[in-house]
């Protein structure tokens, strides 16, 4: 044999066994494939099973059999619980457990991550072969002389929905299926179907408490159904405590309570009430998070905005309302001072509760009620608010243990609020304030409160 022979001969080998890798290799990705969508298909009977699922994970399959012997010792204990006093057994539903993939019991459902790669890959081939499919019904139905079968047009609706909500699980950011069910569900104008939006931006949110497209869409439901909900009064109080449920898990979501905030403009003035007593509690217990309190904020100016409004047909008395709401919130702020020890969020919060007191509670000289009695006693009142945070610059800028950080944190943030308020207060109230500022000896509580600081309290001083 020559050796060109030898050669062809191994070519044609070396192809053969090429094109038998090859046609291995096509074989198991179409495999592959196949199992993806099966994978796909199971998860989607699942959520359409259980439409109340209100928590999502992606579990270790290393987890997956200490999951299943819970559920066992569970559903023993469900057996036992049901069975009648004659011994007849009651029917209760197996739980299916045997799923190396997913696991899914009490509305909690969790999915292996091996299979998210495949999975998202699935799910986000069946979503745009259904939303072209969509599309072009779409456009069809809209030619004229063309009439297409209503039944097709919603099957896939119902399909790109049921894609959809499989894809975003997967991956929270995908604005493409937000849109869609967005077109969908504002075509349809069902209450029902707004609602499904909520439960499913919750799902998202319960493993991605930060996404804000789920946040995004969570608006726009709501202000699609404020109109024609008759229980959209209980919807928003769910609202509130889903984000305070979500901040609890959280910490600093600003997203979260950025929408709690939104929440408040479609709030009643007794809603807007019942708030901000419900949220001191949380408030009292999160001193460093500076978010809650910019909440608290939101509401008091809400309850100001009403009052302005209604300025020309309420009471005296809903004013004064508002005057012990704010000196209650002050009373409050101030025993959180003392007892959180250098939180600047406090401090913050107060800065924003005395610019509501001096902007909307104290007389202006050149005003012509200046001299009324009700302004003469809000006079009054400014000075005793003054005395008031001159005591609380003395109280956190005494203490014994002057190298605690904390400490020296409580008398920089007094000091510059202080220094703060001065700017703040009306040119007809500066004598008086300058008064107390010399009685208190404030210069002096300055530079030792902060040393490092005395040139720039000099220059505001003087």
């Amino acid at each position: 044999m020559t050796f060109g022979q030898v050669v062809e001969e191994q070519q044609s080998e070396c192809e053969s066994t090429f094109g038998l890798i090859r046609s291995t290799d096509m074989s198991e990705e179409s495999d592959s494939k196949v199992e993806a969508m099966d994978l796909l298909c199971q998860l989607e009977d699942i959520l359409e099973s259980d439409a109340l699922i209100d928590e999502l994970g992606f579990i270790h399959p290393s987890q997956f059999p200490l999951l299943k012997e819970e559920s066992d010792i569970s559903c023993n204990l469900s057996y036992e619980a049901h069975q009648s006093e004659d011994g007849v057994v009651s029917p209760v539903e197996p739980s299916k457990q045997d799923n190396i993939y997913f696991w899914n019991r009490d509305h909690k459902l969790g999915i292996s991550t091996h299979v998210l790669l495949p999975l998202y890959r699935a799910a986000k081939q069946a979503f745009f072969i259904t939303f072209k499919q969509y599309r072009m019904c779409d456009n069809q139905s809209g030619k004229v002389g063309i009439c297409l079968p209503s039944s097709s047009c919603d099957h896939l609706e119902s399909t790109l929905l049921r894609h959809s909500k499989s894809l975003l699980l997967l991956s929270c950011d995908f604005m493409t299926a937000w849109n869609c069910r967005k077109l969908i569900v504002s075509k349809k104008q069902q209450l029902s179907m707004f609602l499904d939006e909520l439960l499913l931006s919750g799902l998202v949110l319960s493993y991605s408490p930060k996404s804000e497209q789920a946040w995004t869409h969570r608006r726009w439901v709501i202000k699609s159904i404020s109109a024609n909900c008759s229980n959209f009064k209980e919807i928003l109080g769910k609202e509130s405590e889903l984000v305070e449920k979500i901040a609890e898990r959280s910490k600093m979501n600003y997203r979260a309570w950025n929408h709690r905030c939104w929440l408040v403009s479609y709030m009643t003035i007794d809603q807007v009430l019942c708030e901000l007593r419900k949220s001191r509690s949380w408030s009292a217990l999160h001193v460093a998070d500076n978010c809650c309190f910019n909440y608290r904020r939101r509401l008091l100016l809400r309850i100001m905005e009403g009052q302005s409004c209604l300025e020309d047909t309420v009471s005296c008395g809903h004013n004064v309302n508002i005057v012990q709401a704010l000196k209650d919130e002050l009373d409050w702020n101030e025993t959180l001072i003392k007892r959180y020890v250098g939180r600047e969020a406090l401090w913050l919060h107060r800065r924003f509760l005395s610019t509501c007191w001096i902007n909307n509670f104290v007389p202006d000289s050149g005003d012509e009620s200046y001299h009324s009695k009700e302004a003469i006693g809000l006079y009054h009142d400014f000075g005793t608010f003054l005395q008031n945070e001159l005591c609380l610059l003395h109280s956190c800028s005494t203490f014994v243990d002057d190298d605690f950080v904390d400490v020296q944190a409580q008398a920089a943030h007094s000091a510059c609020y202080i220094l703060w308020l001065k700017v703040q207060v009306p040119k007809s109230l500066v004598n008086q304030l300058q008064e107390k500022i010399r009685d208190a000896d404030l210069k002096t509580l300055l530079n030792k409160s902060c040393p490092e600081r005395s040139s720039l309290f000099n220059y505001f001083m003087n």
